[in-house]
C-alpha cells in the first residue's frame, strides 16, 4: 500500500487526542497512527496508551481502526517471541469473539486470519469454534475462514486437530451460501477426500447451488484431478453439467476448467460452444474481448473443432466495438476452409453493406477492416474473387482513402491473377471512375485502365473516362486566345464550365517577342456551390498542383495508344488517338509550366510526359515492348512472389511436429476393447493425452532452455546471501522469481527483498520477512505491473539481521534492465496502413549506422534478428549487388503499439557502411528503447 500524507503528526499529538473523550478526535488518531506504521515508522509508546483508551470503546469505527493497528504493529521479538504486553489485547479479542454485536465479531474473526502467532491465537480457538453455531450467517462465514488460516499454521492440526470433521458437519447443516463455500474451500486444502464425498452426496443438488458455491466446486475438481489425472473422467461430466448454469461466471470457469483438463474435441467443442454463448450474451467489453483471448488460444491447439464453430464467433461483429471486431475478424481468417468461405464472405458482404448507414458508428474503419478481411479471403480462395470484387468496387470513392485505396489494390491484384474477370471489372472500373477523388486511389486505378485494357472497345472506352476526367482542354489559356475561346465557348454545351466560373486567377507574362499577355489557370474549386457541379475528378487534382497524376495520366494514355496501334486499328484512328493524347500531356505541362500554381512541375514529372511525348510522336518496336510488356511482367512477378512467399510460410506453419518416429500410435477403437466401460469422452481424452505427451516432450525441453537462458545473478558468490532471479514478462505483469540461498552458519532472521523501480514500473505488494536456516533457501516471488513499453531498471536490496550483529546488513542486487525486446513481437501490415502511420506518428528516433559489418544484406539481416521485427519488403526487392538497400521493419507491442523502423544503408566503399535507421512511434517510450537497443546492438 502507498499512501501519501503531506504532514505527519507526532506521537505525543496523537497520544493527546487518543486519551480525549472525543470518538472523531480517536478515529483521525488512530488513522495519523496507521499511516506512521505502514511508513515505516515504531510507536511503541502509543500502545499502552491505545490499550487504556481505545479497547473500552464501543464505537465501530473505532474497533475497526484497533484491528488494523494490532495488525500493522510488531508482534514478535527479535528472537521471534511473541512480545509480553501482546497478552493485554487476547481478553480484549476474546471479548469481541463473544459480542453481543455480529458486526464486531465479524470483522474480528477476519482480523485474526491475519494473525501468525500461535501464542496469541491458542487461547481464542474455543471462542473462534462456538461462533460456528452463531445465529447470524456473518458470523459463521468468518468463523469458517478463521478456522481456515488457523489450519495453514505450522502448529494448525494441534490448534483444531478435529477441524476437518468439524467443518464437514457444518457444511451438511449450513444453509447460507457464503459459509457453505468457505467451508467446502476448506476441505478442499485440508481434506480433499471429506470435499470429495459431500460433493457426490449431493450432485443432485449441484444445479441450484449458488453461484460462488458451484465456483468453489470447480476449484475442487481442478486441484483433484491434478493430483488424481487417472480419475478425471467422472469429473468432467460434472464440469459438462455446470455448463448449463444461468451463471456467466460459472460458466466461463466450466469452460477454462474443462479445456485445462481435457484436451478430447468433445471437451473442447463444449467450451468452445461455451464462449460464443457468453460472446453474444455479455454486454461487457471487457468480456467479450477476454472470451475472444480464450477463443484465440483454442483455435491455436484446436484448429479444426474451431472451424466448425466460426459462424457463432462471427457473430461478435455484431458488437460495435472496434477492437471486437478486429480480432473476431482476426480468428476468422485463420480458421478459413473451403467448407466455410462462402458462409464467412456472405456474412462479411452483409457487415460491409451495413457500414454504409449513415448512423453507423465509426462506419469507415470498419469498411476497411472488412475490405481487407475479404480481399484476404479471396488471395486464399480464388473461386470467391469473382462473387465480391463487384461489390467492394462500389467504395473505390470511399471518403475514407486507406479503405479505398485497400479496394483499389484488391481490383488490381485480381485483375492480374484471373483474367476471365478483366472485362466486368473494366466496365464497372469505368462506370466508378468519376467519382473517385483520391489521388493515390486514381493513380492506381488509371494504371489497371491503361495495362488491362486489352480490346478495342475496352481501350477506347479508358481514353474516354480519361477524358472526360480531364475536362475541356486546354487547362491553361492565355488572355490573347479569349476572344476564339469566347467563341468556340457560343457553340460549346451549356455544361461544360468556363474558366472563370471554376475559380481563375490572372497574372502577367512576357511572351516570346517581348509583350506582355495575361494568362488565367484553372484552380480548384472543391465546394463551388451547394446546386453546382463538381470539376471532373482528374481536373481538380491537377489544378492544386498534383503533378505526379499528371504523370501517371500520361503513362495510361500512352499506354492506351500504343495498345490500339497493337491492335491493328486504321492509321486514321490511330493518329487522332495520339493527336489526343499528346494535347493532353501538352495542356498539363502547360499548366506546370504557367507558374500560377503554388505548386511547381518537379523535374520528375516533366520528364516523364516528356518520355511520353516522344514515344507517341516516334513509337520504336523496343519501346513498344517496354511500355506493353515489361510493366506488366513486373507487377506479375512482384504478385507471384508474394503468393509463393504466403504459401510457403503457411505450409512452414502447418508442417511444424515435435512428434518422433517411434512415437506410440494409440487408436481409439482397440482402447474401447482393451478398456471397457468409458465414455466417448474418455476415449477421445485417453488419446488425444497420449499424442500430448508424444508432442509436448520438444516443447517442453525448449521452455526449460529458453527459462535457464533468462536467470539474472543478482549477487556475487562471496556474498553472505546469494541471489539469483529469473523474470517472465507476461503482457502487463513482470513476475520475478528470486532465489536466496543462505551461504553462511547462521540463521538470517527478518530477511526481505526491498525493491525499487525506474520507468514506467511500479511494485504491487510489499514483500515479507522470511527466517532462513544455514545453507537454506528461499524463492521469493515479486510482481510489478507494466503501463507502457519504455524501458525499465528494476533494484534493490537483499536487508536480513544476524544473530551476531547489532544492526541490520545489507546486499545490494545487480540491476535488473527490463528489455523492450520482452514487449514486442514481429507482426504483418499492409504497406498502405504502413504508410499512413508513418506519415500520422509523430515521434521518431533517427539513429546513424556505425557498424563493423562489411555486407549491405547481412547488416539487415542482423537488425531484423535483433530487434525482433519483421521485415515487410519483399526479398525479390532486396535482390542484387547495388550495395544499397532500403527496408520497412514492423513489429507490435503488448500493448497495441505499432513500432515503425525503415532502414537505409549504403555501402561506402572499402567495407564501411553509412546510413540511417529510422524508428517512428506513437509513444515516445517505445522510440528511445528500440533507438537505444539498436545502437547497442547494431556494431554486430
Amino acid at each position: 500500500m502507498l499512501i501519501y500524507n503531506d504532514k505527519q503528526s507526532t506521537a505525543s499529538e496523537i497520544k493527546e487526542a487518543l486519551e480525549g473523550s472525543d470518538t472523531e478526535q480517536k478515529i483521525l488518531a488512530m488513522q495519523k497512527a496507521i499511516v506512521l506504521l505502514l511508513s515505516g515508522e515504531q510507536l511503541p509508546q502509543l500502545f499502552i496508551t491505545i490499550v487504556r483508551y481505545v479497547l473500552p470503546s464501543e464505537d465501530h469505527t473505532v474497533q475497526k481502526l484497533l484491528l488494523l493497528y494490532l495488525e500493522a504493529i510488531e508482534k514478535t521479538d527479535s528472537a521471534g517471541k511473541v512480545l509480553p504486553e501482546m497478552i493485554l489485547i487476547c481478553q480484549n479479542l476474546r471479548n469481541n469473539l463473544q459480542h453481543p454485536n455480529e458486526y464486531i465479531r465479524g470483522v474480528t474473526l477476519r482480523f485474526l486470519c491475519r494473525i501468525h502467532e500461535e501464542e496469541i491465537l491458542e487461547p481464542l480457538v474455543p471462542s473462534i469454534l462456538a461462533n460456528l453455531e452463531h445465529r447470524h450467517s456473518y458470523v459463521r462465514r468468518n468463523a469458517v475462514l478463521a478456522i481456515s488460516a488457523l489450519c495453514k499454521l505450522p502448529k494448525g492440526d494441534l490448534l483444531v486437530p478435529d477441524a476437518d470433521e468439524l467443518i464437514e458437519r457444518f457444511l451438511g447443516q449450513e444453509q447460507d451460501v457464503s459459509a457453505k463455500r468457505n467451508a467446502l474451500m476448506l476441505l478442499t486444502q485440508h481434506s480433499q477426500e471429506r470435499a470429495v464425498k459431500y460433493l457426490f452426496e449431493h450432485l443432485d443438488q449441484l444445479a441450484v447451488w449458488g453461484d460462488i458455491l458451484q465456483m468453489a466446486v470447480l476449484e475442487l475438481i481442478r486441484i483433484v484431478c491434478r493430483t488424481k489425472p487417472d480419475a478425471k473422467g467422472k469429473y468432467i461430466k460434472i464440469i459438462l453439467a455446470l455448463l448449463q448454469s444461468p451463471s456467466a461466471a460459472v460458466t466461463y470457469e466450466c469452460a477454462v476448467t474443462l479445456t485445462s483438463l481435457s484436451q478430447a474435441p468433445t471437451a473442447v467443442r463444449a467450451a468452445a460452444n461455451c464462449y460464443c454463448q457468453l460472446l453474444v450474451a455479455q454486454s461487457d467489453n471487457n468480456v467479450k474481448l477476454i472470451v475472444l483471448d480464450r477463443l484465440q488460444e483454442l483455435k491455436d491447439k484446436h484448429r479444426d473443432v474451431m472451424q466448425e464453430q466460426l459462424l457463432d464467433v462471427l457473430r461478435a461483429l455484431s458488437s460495435p466495438n472496434l477492437d471486437i471486431r478486429r480480432k473476431t475478424l482476426d480468428i476468422t481468417l485463420d480458421l478459413l476452409t473451403p467448407r466455410n468461405i462462402d458462409e464467412v464472405v456472405m456474412v462479411l458482404k452483409k457487415e460491409i453493406m451495413r457500414t454504409q448507414s449513415a448512423d453507423s458508428e465509426r462506419g469507415p474503419e470498419y469498411r476497411q477492416m472488412l475490405v481487407a478481411a475479404i480481399h484476404s479471403c479471396a488471395v486464399k480462395f480464388p473461386e470467391v474473387a469473382a462473387s465480391v470484387v463487384h461489390l467492394l468496387m462500389d467504395f473505390l470513392g470511399d471518403p475514407l482513402v486507406s479503405s479505398a485505396l485497400d479496394v483499389v489494390f484488391f481490383v488490381r491484384e485480381i485483375c492480374e491473377t484471373h483474367p476471365a474477370l478483366r472485362p466486368s471489372i473494366l466496365e464497372r472500373l469505368a462506370d466508378t471512375f468519376p467519382s473517385i477523388r483520391a489521388s493515390r486511389v486514381v493513380s492506381c486505378a488509371l494504371w489497371v485502365l491503361g495495362e488491362y485494357s486489352a480490346s478495342r472497345e475496352e481501350v477506347e472506352a479508358a481514353l474516354g473516362v480519361i477524358t472526360a476526367g480531364l475536362g475541356p482542354l486546354p487547362l491553361l489559356q492565355l488572355e490573347s486566345e479569349d476572344d476564339a475561346d469566347t467563341a468556340a465557348a457560343k457553340d460549346a454545351p451549356a455544361s461544360l464550365p468556363s474558366a472563370a466560373s471554376m475559380g481563375g486567377s490572372k497574372r502577367p507574362a512576357v511572351l516570346a517577342d517581348g509583350t506582355y499577355a495575361s494568362q488565367a489557370a484553372v484552380v480548384e474549386m472543391p465546394l463551388l456551390s451547394v446546386s453546382g457541379p463538381l470539376p471532373p475528378n482528374l481536373r481538380s487534382l491537377l489544378l492544386v498542383g498534383d503533378f505526379f497524376l499528371g504523370g501517371v495520366v500520361a503513362a495510361s494514355l500512352t499506354k492506351l495508344v500504343l495498345r490500339l496501334g497493337s491492335l491493328g486499328v486504321p492509321a486514321a484512328s490511330l493518329h487522332r488517338a495520339s493527336a489526343s493524347a499528346m494535347l493532353a500531356i501538352v495542356a498539363m505541362l502547360r499548366l506546370g509550366e504557367s507558374g500560377a500554381l503554388p505548386t511547381p512541375l518537379d523535374d520528375d514529372s516533366r520528364d516523364r510526359m516528356g518520355a511520353c511525348i516522344q514515344v507517341l510522336s516516334a513509337p520504336e518496336p523496343d519501346m513498344v515492348k517496354v511500355w506493353l510488356d515489361d510493366c506488366r511482367a513486373a507487377f506479375s512477378a512482384l504478385t507471384s512472389d508474394k503468393q509463393s512467399r504466403e504459401a510457403a510460410e503457411a505450409a512452414a506453419e502447418s508442417a511444424k511436429s515435435y512428434a518422433q518416429p517411434d512415437d506410440l500410435i494409440d487408436f481409439g477403437h482397440l482402447v474401447s476393447n482393451r478398456k471397457g466401460g468409458l465414455s466417448q469422452l474418455e476415449l477421445e481424452d485417453q488419446v488425444t493425452s497420449d499424442l500430448a505427451r508424444a508432442t509436448g516432450l520438444a516443447e517442453a525441453a525448449e521452455s526449460e532452455a529458453r527459462r535457464l537462458n533468462r536467470v539474472l545473478q543478482l549477487t556475487g558468490f562471496s556474498d553472505p546471501v546469494y541471489a539469483e532471479a529469473y523474470v517472465t514478462v507476461h503482457q502487463y505483469d513482470i513476475v520475478m522469481d528470486v532465489t536466496v540461498l543462505n551461504r553462511t552458519n547462521e540463521t538470517l532472521q527478518n530477511l526481505t527483498l526491498e525493491l525499487a523501480t525506474m520507468g514506467d514500473l511500479k511494485l504491487v505488494e510489499r514483500l515479507q520477512q522470511y527466517t532462513l536456516a544455514p545453507g537454506a533457501s528461499k524463492v521469493i516471488r515479486a510482481n510489478i505491473k507494466v503501463s507502457s513499453t519504455e524501458t525499465g531498471v528494476i533494484f534493490g536490496n537483499i536487508v536480513y539481521e544476524g544473530s551476531g550483529y547489532a544492526e541490520r546488513s545489507v546486499v545490494v542486487l545487480a540491476d535488473i534492465h527490463i528489455d523492450i525486446m520482452d514487449y514486442i513481437s514481429p507482426a504483418v501490415c499492409a504497406d498502405v496502413t504502413f504508410r499512413n502511420m508513418w506519415a500520422e506518428f509523430e515521434w521518431e528516433n533517427k539513429v546513424a549506422i556505425n557498424t563493423s559489418i562489411t555486407d549491405v544484406n547481412a547488416f539487415l539481416e542482423h537488425i531484423i534478428t535483433s530487434t525482433n521485427m519483421r521485415c515487410l519488403t519483399p526479398p525479390r526487392a532486396l535482390e542484387g549487388g547495388c550495395g544499397y538497400a532500403a527496408a520497412n521493419l514492423y513489429a507490435r507491442s503488448v500493448f497495441g503499439e505499432d513500432a515503425l523502423v525503415n532502414v537505409s544503408v549504403e555501402d561506402t566503399g572499402g567495407g564501411r557502411l553509412a546510413g540511417y535507421i529510422r524508428i517512428r512511434s506513437k509513444t515516445q517510450g517505445i522510440a528511445l528503447s528500440l533507438g537505444d537497443k539498436i545502437t547497442l546492438k547494431q556494431k554486430g
